[in-house]
Formats: C-alpha cells, structure tokens, sequence
C-alpha cells in the first residue's frame, strides 16, 4: 500500500474538501483520500504509486494548486501495536 500526501493551497472549508476528495476518486483507483483545508493537506492511499503529473492536472483543473507531492510505503498498524 501505498500513502501519497499532497500540500495544496486555496481549499479554505469542508466544501473544499470534498471537491478535492471527489475529484481524486474519480481521477484514480485510490482504497482512500482524505483532505484537511486546516493543514493545507490531502492524504490518499492507494495499491500502486500516483502518478504525480496527474494529481496535479486533476487538482489544478479544479482550482487548487498543489505545492507539493510526498509518497511513502504504508502499513496499517494493528490495534495492539503488532503487524
């Protein structure tokens, strides 16, 4: 799995949080997205690495600006701290 954290500017409520999540998972095969318009933040997981170039045309294209692109592996943590 992976977690893919975009910084985006301009979302400034929770209307702009769901156009944003909206937007992702109709773009992309993602098993989650979610926004923050108080951290300026979009986490998305998904199976296989985003394309970067197209999270950031699909964003745009609605308005907001992607400042920046972070992916990293991802692993659920069990309730009890095991694997």
């Amino acid at each position: 799995m992976i977690k893919t954290t975009l910084e985006i500017e301009g979302m400034s409520c929770g209307m702009c949080e769901s156009h944003i999540n909206e937007t992702i998972r109709r773009a992309f095969s993602v098993k989650s997205v979610k926004s923050s318009h108080k951290k300026n933040r979009t986490e998305i997981l998904s199976e296989n690495p985003m394309d970067e170039q197209e999270l950031k045309k699909a964003i745009s294209a609605t308005g907001y600006e992607v400042l920046g692109v972070k992916s990293e592996e991802y692993e659920k943590k069990s309730r009890f701290g095991r694997k």
